[in-house]
């Protein structure tokens, strides 16, 4: 956007919302001071509030705040909304810190709901257990009479109580799933507690009680007003099932979704290609959702399919090219686990290809990023150049071959910024297992954007802070908005705030082909935010500092219409 915008106006009618006196950020060193929105779009921008003079008309909204910033709606490219709302709604663990509060929490959760048949939440951290694997006598000392299925933060694990696990029939005699892992006592070989991947996976799926689908839709209302709140316009949720599909879509009929939604279709991965007529099916229904109520531009896309093609590092699932260190300087014989074949990987993501699908991997480890590269390599052989927009989440460990890679196959880096950072988990659980020549290689932003990758951002909420300011922060800093003076994790893979803002808007907008999100231009929709602070100002971010986490989010607005305001809440 050029600054000769400045000024310009749609149309003539009188504006609904005039933003006026904060900087208005239009792009890379372009700025105006007031923006018009009319009718749901930009209808103009200026340099103050008398260019705009002609669009202010009696019952025009006007907001003047000197010293605030505008930026485009943020866009969350993974996140897990109806999940997390969930979360939010049963037994989270999510803020709560260290195994004695997190009992303190459970008990305290099953007295006031002691009609529940089942205790159900999740959020714990592998951090506080030792070798990150909580036991079942921990449960049993404040929940002994009911089961307790809790997942953990990153949704990889669950820890179960006895009584649990004695319902759902697993015992020392019980073999680990081919994708996944039973952890157990070492000297008894009896079920600890801990379950991995799609061990836990089988529990929920069979045992766990499921909500009903008016308990989905008051999830995922719970989330949109908690990242409205944020500044998230938009997202893209990395695991749809049936069941969140089905409310999703209701919600859109009804015209109570605000925000933009693209779902990306749940792959399952003990399932083949005879899945693939189901998931055109679900396609087909999703875009036929239609309200004659909608905010502009929300709704519910279901043009994506997500394949999970490997686990995480922490638990030696993330699957890595050269074998796992076992800590003590020497080498393991475990590379992780792939949950796709290669081969049926390439074919799946090629016919996905083929159908106008979008393919959002889940990839952790060198060796799914690999795959994952290969598999769309492939798919370009055979389909040729197209415009899905593929993206690969996470991008832990990518060798350095490989991150060229992304951009020759204008494959999109899915970055999970706040992932970035020291933590005691990566650094007791993950650091001694990589190694350090492979711990030297991971969430390389900066070399990513060096070698021509277009780059997106997304939460993982509920596995981490939903909030885009403090992921802005670790982005810049690659430092912890809670304890800015520890050293930064490898500070070389630092990015530019510019780099980091355009990732979590026009970055993401362009993962979720919205064309008329992300950006700030008459025209376009109106999908704004307007932060208390101005944190592209002069001096701002230093090298020594950069409080971005600070700001707060004072007004959001989706399609034209304030959908959260600081003031009324």
């Amino acid at each position: 956007m050029r600054p000769a915008a400045l000024g310009g106006c749609m149309r003539r009618s009188a504006a609904d919302l005039v933003l006026t006196g904060a900087r208005v950020r239009l792009g890379r060193d372009h700025w105006a001071r007031t923006v018009a929105v009319s009718g749901g779009r930009i209808s103009a921008v200026g340099n103050d509030l008398y260019s705009v003079r002609d669009l202010i008309g009696p019952h025009t909204r006007v907001i003047e705040s000197p010293g605030a910033l505008v930026v485009p709606g943020f866009q969350d490219s993974h996140v897990h909304a109806p999940f997390a709302g969930l979360d939010r709604r049963r037994l989270s663990l999510h803020d709560v810190k260290g195994r004695s509060a997190y009992l303190e929490a459970i008990a305290t959760y099953a007295h006031r709901h002691s009609s529940n048949a089942w205790i159900v939440g999740g959020g714990w951290a592998a951090e506080y257990f030792t070798n990150g694997c909580p036991r079942k006598e921990d449960l049993d000392s404040v929940v002994p009479d009911r089961p307790v299925f809790l997942f953990n933060g990153d949704l990889h694990g669950a820890w179960l109580n006895s009584r649990a696990l004695e319902i759902v029939g697993i015992t020392k005699h019980t073999p680990d799933p081919v994708d996944g892992r039973i952890e157990r006592d070492p000297i008894t070989g009896d079920p600890s507690g801990t379950l991995q991947e799609g061990a836990a996976y089988w529990v929920n799926d069979h045992f766990v009680p499921q909500p009903a689908q008016e308990e989905w839709e008051a999830a995922i209302l719970e989330a949109q007003h908690y990242l409205h709140s944020l500044g998230v316009t938009g997202w893209q949720d990395a695991w749809v099932t049936s069941a969140t599909q089905t409310a999703y879509e209701s919600l859109a009929r009804q015209g109570r979704l605000t925000a933009r939604v693209v779902g990306a279709l749940w792959w399952d991965r003990n399932r083949g290609m005879e899945q693939l007529p189901e998931l055109l099916e679900r396609r087909e229904r999703g875009l036929a959702v239609v309200s004659p109520t909608a905010h502009l531009g929300s709704g519910f896309l279901p043009t994506s399919v997500k394949i999970m093609t490997d686990g995480v590092l922490e638990n030696f699932t993330g699957a890595l090219l050269e074998p796992y260190c076992d800590g003590c300087g020497g080498h393991s014989d475990q590379r992780g686990v792939t949950y796709l074949d290669r081969d049926l990987l390439a074919a799946a993501v090629t016919e996905l290809d083929a159908q106008g699908f979008q393919v959002h991997f889940h990839a952790i480890g060198d060796r799914a990023v690999r795959e994952s590269l290969d598999a769309v390599s492939r798919a370009r052989s055979l389909n040729g150049d197209s415009d899905r927009r593929h993206h690969i989440a996470h991008v832990q460990v990518v060798q350095p071959d490989d991150v060229v890679r992304f951009g020759e196959l204008s494959v999109v880096a899915n970055c999970q910024a706040f992932w970035a950072q020291s933590a005691s988990e990566r650094d007791d659980l993950t650091i001694p297992f990589l190694g350090a020549d492979r711990a030297r290689l991971q969430f390389p932003f900066a070399a990513l954007l060096a070698s021509g990758t277009r780059l997106a951002m997304g939460s993982d909420w509920a596995v981490t802070t939903a909030d885009p300011l403090e992921q802005l922060e670790v982005a810049v800093t690659r430092t912890s908005p809670q304890d800015r003076d520890h050293p930064p994790f490898l500070p070389e893979q630092r990015i530019s705030l510019d780099d980091a803002l355009d990732a979590f808007t026009a970055g993401s907008a362009y993962v979720n082909h919205d064309d008329q999100g992300g950006r700030i231009a008459v025209g376009s929709r109106a999908d704004l935010v307007l932060l208390d602070t101005d944190i592209f100002a002069p001096g701002f971010v230093t090298d020594h500092a950069a409080p971005i986490a600070d700001a707060r989010v004072r007004l959001t607005v989706a399609g034209g219409s304030v959908v959260y305001d600081a003031e009324s809440c």
